[in-house]
């Protein structure tokens, strides 16, 4: 069962919000009668200390940066598995809270963007892939090379490829990336895809381990949650952080 943080710091910043508005314009102006008063003073004193803070974390996660870990290695060599992330809240429109209404219209994405979204079968779960295709584009992926609108995008071998490391350079618009092909011979949801108006289309740079819009559809703009953009920190398991990585911009 996923847990609704956003729902839950909601619930407790409005709670602790009333308890501290009553205190101010109501209980403060009673007649002083002691019953109960205990509890109620052991009450407001709690929410004065928590709610700026519950306030200002909403805030910061609702509008400004929200932090991520990376699950799996679907991005790969972009991102890896416990990388952790920011994610920039206010790249593609100000949402509020728990609803996800965009109350204010501040860009929409660009070919390239890493971007987190909704998964639209199951909006509790936020999946992470970068932007290939824009609304009205037509895509072909075919045998690992990708068209996009009748023109190929440039794929070329990365200088540090191994046989056991088989990584490319692609330049999608004007960000220049790597991607990871495991199995050169495999072909994986090889196809032609139309991408409707206000959806995108989106695939993990690692090609073949990745379940993206080739599996799960173009992902509507509603869904999106912001543009990754860079890693604070990352540790997976018991290993020590790879200090080598924090901080890294994301490409």
């Amino acid at each position: 069962m996923s847990i609704n943080l956003a729902l839950i710091l909601t619930v407790l910043t409005l709670v602790s919000g009333i308890v501290v508005a009553l205190n101010r314009f109501v209980w403060s102006r009673g007649n002083g009668n002691a019953g109960g008063s205990a509890a109620r003073d052991t009450l407001v004193e709690y929410s004065r200390s928590f709610f700026p803070v519950l306030l200002f974390v909403l805030i910061i996660r609702s509008f400004v940066f929200e932090p991520f870990r990376i699950p799996s290695g679907s991005m790969m060599p972009t991102l890896e598995k416990g990388d952790f992330i920011f994610v920039n809240k206010w790249s593609y429109g100000l949402r509020l809270p728990v609803t996800e209404t965009k109350i204010v219209n501040t860009g929409l994405p660009e070919r390239g963007d890493v971007v987190v979204f909704r998964l639209p079968s199951d909006p509790s779960v936020n999946y992470i892939k970068r932007v290939i295709g824009l609304p009205g584009d037509e895509l072909v992926y075919e045998r690992h090379r990708l068209t996009i609108n009748g023109e190929e995008v440039p794929l070329d071998v990365h200088p540090d490829a191994t046989d056991e490391s088989p990584r490319f350079v692609a330049q999608l618009g004007n960000r220049e990336h790597e991607i990871l092909i495991t199995n050169a011979a495999y072909m994986v949801r090889d196809g032609t895809y139309q991408v409707p108006e206000g959806h995108y289309f989106v695939m993990g740079d690692n090609r073949d381990n990745s379940r993206d819009s080739r599996f799960i559809g173009a992902i509507p703009e509603t869904h999106l949650v912001g543009e990754a953009v860079r890693i604070w920190m990352h540790i997976d398991g018991l290993s020590w952080p790879k200090w080598e990585r924090i901080g890294d911009k994301i490409q």
